[in-house]
């Protein structure tokens, strides 16, 4: 039989992330779907998301949460004696963890199954942070206690049992290898008797039952507008209504605004002409960079240093105690990285592509690379008394890491939001990240201050006349990455 991973859809890439992190403000609603096998339960699951039209959708799929078999196991399921149709063949630990962490928003790791090895992937998964609605389907959506609990609305698709088995022909001779034979020797031994005693009981769990499945339009159209009733209740927070918020005149405590010296207009007004040279945009705004990164090495803790000077004098000095990393808001976080390898030789810098949604404004996460010092800094602390001398040393250096957070334009802050999201989901402390702009909007500062109290911000400057309608356009600076990187046309 071919090797074949287990069937899961991810739709979009996350829930805003203006969430408490805790998780205690989160909206999240989760649907359920269940129903025999090839009844169209991912065919409706699939409808129901076209039809809502909404951001950060979820869909899971049960088949990534089976068992990983024993050897002994294994052997029978190589002669396709074993039952995959039974409910003990899933880790509903893992499941339950799974939604539990989707359901506050957090960052989950969504594993996948191979039939070939009857066991997940130990190195590869899909990676989701959280989301506004969540629909899990699979044959047994509704059987679990626990995860019937979490639900706030459960769809039981009932189709006929001949249909289904016409379908599952369909699909295990075409996608799984099968010949007809031995689909209809699994159908007899175990599915159809798993469907019987398992599967089809649940329907009285459900709120809604959808007969015909896919082709009952009618039913699938009235569901979700129910959800969509659901989720305006809950007030779902888009980036439309976080860019046209009020802030209050006083900025928040923690951002910190460079001094408007000569200096600093002089620089601003460079950049912001737009005759200006991309060459000479680069050199200034690599300027501007280096000034906003050394004020905000002034929030960092130092230490206290003695040192010999060449005259065999001994001089009090102090020495930064932090080990730096950067990350990127790509594209125009990036302008800010020849700034901080001036002012830190030895910075690693990580990267993350956050792009919005033109049709809702929504941020979107396509991109996460971190470096080791960063990725390992959730591990460190239950590691550290375990290792070699070495090994103190760096998870003391890793303990020891703030973030600068790097992007061009803080403008609603939803990029900067979920950025932070990210760091805080990677084990940083909110209290060791600081963000660095050249530009930065009120909307933003006090959106990201009101989330992330802890983290500073350090700009340039604020400019009090940004239109909230026009934020994502970068305004009077054009497209930042743009001016610096160039373009094709360039």
């Amino acid at each position: 039989m071919e090797s074949k991973l287990a069937h899961h859809v991810i739709a979009g890439e996350g829930r805003p992330p203006w969430y408490k992190a805790d998780g205690q403000n989160c909206d999240c609603y989760v649907v359920g779907i269940a129903g025999g096998s090839a009844s169209g339960k991912t065919s409706v699951a699939q409808r129901i998301i076209k039809n809502l039209n909404v951001p950060w959708v979820v869909l899971l799929s049960m088949d990534s949460f089976y068992r990983d078999l024993n050897d002994q196991e294994q052997e029978v399921a190589a002669r396709n004696d074993y039952d995959f149709d039974s409910p003990d063949s899933y880790d509903y630990d893992i499941l339950l963890e799974t939604i539990t962490k989707l359901k506050e928003g957090k960052k989950v790791d969504v594993p996948i199954y191979d039939f070939e090895t009857h066991k997940r992937l130990t190195n590869k998964h899909t990676t989701v942070y959280g989301a506004n609605v969540i629909i899990f389907e699979g044959i047994f959506g509704l059987y679990d206690k626990k995860v019937l609990d979490m639900m706030d609305l459960k769809v039981f698709v009932d189709t006929d049992v001949d249909i289904c088995l016409a379908r599952r022909i369909k699909r295990d001779v075409a996608e799984r290898g099968f010949d007809v034979p031995g689909v209809l020797q699994l159908y007899k031994r175990f599915v159809k008797p798993s469907y019987d005693n398992y599967v089809y009981p649940t329907k009285k769990n459900a709120d809604v039952v959808i007969p015909r499945g896919l082709e009952n339009l009618v039913a699938i159209d009235l569901l979700t507008k129910h959800i969509q009733r659901q989720l305006q209740e809950r007030k779902m927070q888009s980036r439309w209504d976080m860019a046209r918020i009020n802030p209050p005149e006083e900025l928040p405590s923690n951002v910190i605004v460079l001094d408007k010296t000569k200096q600093i207009m002089g620089m601003h007004t460079i950049i912001r002409d737009i005759n200006t040279s991309r060459h000479d945009f680069i050199f200034y705004a690599d300027r501007l960079a280096t000034l906003v990164i050394e004020r905000a090495l002034n929030e960092l803790p130092y230490h206290s240093r003695v040192v010999t000077t060449p005259t065999d004098n001994t001089v009090q000095g102090l020495a930064l105690r932090p080990h730096i990393g950067g990350v990127s808001i790509l594209r125009a976080g990036g302008t800010m990285e020849n700034g901080l390898r001036r002012v830190i030789r030895d910075a690693v810098i990580g990267k993350i592509l956050i792009q919005t949604d033109p049709s809702n404004g929504e941020p979107q996460l396509h991109y996460c690379k971190l470096p080791p010092s960063i990725q390992n800094f959730s591990t460190t602390d239950s590691s550290h008394h375990t290792n070699s001398n070495n090994n103190d040393s760096n998870n003391s250096q890793q303990n020891d890491t703030f973030i600068f957070l790097m992007d061009a334009v803080i403008g609603t802050g939803a990029a900067g939001l979920m950025a932070i999201r990210v760091l805080l989901d990677h084990g940083i402390p909110e209290n060791r990240i600081i963000f660095l702009s050249f530009l930065a909007g009120p909307q933003g500062l006090h959106m990201i201050s009101h989330a992330f109290p802890s983290v500073k911000i350090v700009t340039s400057f604020v400019d009090r006349t940004l239109n909230p309608d026009t934020l994502f356009l970068e305004p009077g600076l054009g497209n930042f990455g743009d001016r610096y990187f160039g373009t094709e046309s360039d």
